[in-house]
C-alpha cells in the first residue's frame, strides 16, 4: 500500500485529507489493479469546503470582469503548459488512449475556457428603461452565489472545465467534486489553479475539490450554503440531487443520459455515414451520453449498411494507453464492464450480434467493438443507455416511422440525420425531440454552442452563452425619479 499515489482534497488553498482518514482506493481500468487513494469525503470536509467558497464568494462576485477574465485566460495557458501531466493523469484516471486524449481534450478545454473568459466580460442586464411614470427600471444580472458541481468519470477532465468555467466567470465560487472512479485530472487542475489564485492574490476559495462516494455528493447538494447545486451523471443520480435539492429549493442543472438515434435514409452515402457513426459510437468506448449508439436505418439499404458497420466494428481497435491505431480503451471501472455485458447477455432471440459482443482480454474491462441488428423498439437495450461499444440497429420504413422511433425513448440529448434531402433534413430536425441535432455528422462541440437535453437527459445547458446564463440570476431594480 505505501507504493500507492495518494490524492487529496483541495479546500481553501490546502491539500487536505478526510478529516476521518477515510479514503477510497482508486483502480486503472486497463489492468483492474489499485493505483491510488482518495479521500472519502464526509460531513466535515464538506463543511469546510463550503465555509471556504462562501468566504471567498462576496470578493469575488465584486470583482470585475476583466479580472475574472484574467484568471481564466491564466487557467487556459496553464492547461496547454501542462499539457502532459494532465493527459499523464486523465489516462491513468480511464485508461484512454494518450494520443487522443491530448489531441482531443486539451485543445478543446482550454478553447472552452477561454471562451468563458470572453463570457465573462459580457455579463450584463438590459439597459435601463421607464415603464411606468416616474419610475426607471434596471435588470442586474448576477452571479448566483457557491456552487455544489459533480462531475462524471467518462470526461472527468473536460467536464471538470464545464462545470467551473462558466460558473467562475460570473462571478460564482465553486466545490467540485470528480467521480469516486476518477479523481485524478481534477485534483492536478486544483493545484494548477490554486497556483494561479496565489499568484494573482485572489481568494483561495474561489475554487476547491472534495473527493468522495455518492455520500459525499449527497451532502454536497443538501448542504446549507450552495445556491445551486450542478451535475453531470446518470438519470438516477440526477433524479436523487433534484430530490436533495428540492428541499430547500436550491436552483438544479442537470445533465444526465442520452440514447441518441442516428437517422439514415435511403439517399445517404453509405461509406461515408459509417465512417462518421462508428467513430461517434464507438469513441470513448461508447461512454459519452451523445455518443451515436441507437441507428435507424432505411429499410432499403438496411442490410448493405449493417454489412458495412459490422466490418467497420470489426477493424476498430481497443487497446491501453499507449497502443498504436487505438480508437477507444477499456470501459471505466468493474460496474460498467458488467451493466455492457449484461445487456448483451440478456439480448432477446429476435437479436443478431453482427460483431463483437465479448469482453477483450482478462486484464481491466476491455469490451470489443460490437453490433446489434434485428431489434425491436421495445426491446431493453434500445429503451436503455448502454453506455459502452455497441451499436444497435433497427429499420425503418419512412419518416414518420423514423421520427416515432426516433422519439420513443426517455432520453432526449442528441440526435442525428444522414440525408442529402435538405428539405427532409430541416423537417427532421424540426420534429426531433432532442437538444441537438446532427445533419450528417454527429458528435462534433463547440464552445459557443449549447450542449443539453430534454425529458430525462435533464435541463440546464453547457457551453455557450445559453450555459453561462445559468449559473447566474435575475435582479430587477426600480427607482423613482
Amino acid at each position: 500500500m505505501s507504493d500507492l499515489r495518494t490524492l487529496r482534497n483541495y479546500i481553501n488553498g490546502e491539500f487536505v485529507d478526510a478529516a476521518d482518514g477515510r479514503t477510497l482506493e482508486i483502480v486503472d481500468p486497463t489492468t483492474g489493479e489499485v493505483y491510488a487513494t482518495s479521500p472519502l469525503s464526509g460531513a466535515a470536509d464538506v463543511d469546510a469546503a463550503m465555509a471556504s467558497a462562501a468566504a471567498a464568494f462576496p470578493i469575488w462576485r465584486d470583482a470585475t470582469p476583466s479580472t475574472r477574465q484574467k484568471l481564466l485566460l491564466k487557467i487556459a495557458d496553464a492547461v496547454e503548459e501542462r499539457a502532459d501531466e494532465l493527459v499523464d493523469a486523465e489516462c491513468r484516471n480511464t485508461g484512454k488512449p494518450r494520443g487522443l486524449t491530448r489531441s482531443e481534450e486539451i485543445g478543446p478545454m482550454a478553447d472552452q475556457i477561454r471562451f468563458f473568459a470572453g463570457a465573462a466580460r459580457l455579463l450584463e442586464g438590459k439597459a435601463a428603461g421607464e415603464y411606468m411614470d416616474g419610475m426607471t427600471s434596471i435588470v442586474r444580472r448576477e452571479p448566483v452565489g457557491v456552487c455544489a458541481q459533480v462531475a462524471p468519470w467518462n470526461y472527468p477532465m473536460m467536464m471538470a472545465v464545464w462545470k467551473f468555467a462558466p460558473a467562475i466567470a460570473a462571478g460564482n465560487t465553486v466545490v467540485l467534486k470528480p467521480s469516486d472512479t476518477t479523481p485524478a485530472s481534477t485534483v492536478l487542475l486544483a493545484e494548477i489553479i490554486g497556483g494561479i489564485l496565489k499568484d494573482l492574490e485572489l481568494p483561495a476559495g474561489i475554487f476547491n475539490v472534495i473527493c468522495g462516494d455518492r455520500e459525499s455528493g449527497r451532502l454536497m447538494v443538501e448542504h446549507r450554503t450552495p445556491a445551486m447545486a450542478s451535475i453531470t451523471g446518470s438519470v438516477r443520480a440526477g433524479i436523487q440531487v433534484a430530490e436533495s435539492a428540492s428541499k430547500d429549493v436550491k436552483r438544479v442543472h442537470l445533465e444526465l443520459g442520452g440514447k441518441a438515434p442516428v437517422v439514415v435514409f435511403e439517399d445517404a452515402d453509405i461509406p461515408e455515414a459509417v465512417e462518421g457513426i462508428s467513430v461517434a459510437g464507438f469513441f470513448n468506448a461508447g461512454q459519452d451520453c451523445t455518443a451515436a449508439t441507437r441507428v435507424l436505418v432505411h429499410e432499403s439499404i438496411h442490410d448493405a449498411f449493417v454489412e458495412a458497420l459490422a466490418k467497420a466494428a470489426a477493424e476498430t481497435k481497443t487497446g491501453g494507453v499507449d497502443d498504436e491505431d487505438v480508437l477507444y480503451g477499456p470501459l471505466n471501472n468493474a460496474n460498467q464492464l458488467k451493466q455492457v455485458s449484461g445487456f448483451i447477455e440478456r439480448l432477446p432471440a429476435h437479436a443478431k450480434v453482427e460483431s463483437g459482443g465479448h469482453r477483450v482480454g482478462e486484464a481491466g474491462y476491455f469490451y470489443a467493438p460490437t453490433v446489434v441488428s434485428g431489434l425491436n423498439q421495445d426491446d431493453e437495450i434500445i429503451q436503455n443507455e448502454v453506455f459502452g461499444p455497441v451499436i444497435t440497429v433497427q429499420k425503418f420504413s419512412d419518416e414518420d416511422q423514423a421520427v416515432d422511433y426516433a422519439n420513443g425513448v426517455e432520453f432526449a440529448l442528441a440526435s442525428s440525420v444522414w440525408t442529402k434531402d435538405h428539405a427532409r433534413a430541416m423537417r427532421m430536425s424540426r420534429r426531433l425531440d432532442f437538444g441537438c441535432v446532427w445533419i450528417n455528422t454527429h458528435i462534433p462541440l463547440v464552445a459557443e454552442m449549447p450542449h443539453g437535453g430534454f425529458k430525462k437527459s435533464g435541463y440546464g445547458k453547457d457551453l455557450s452563452s445559453y450555459g453561462f446564463e445559468d449559473y447566474t440570476r435575475v435582479k430587477h431594480v426600480m427607482t423613482a425619479i
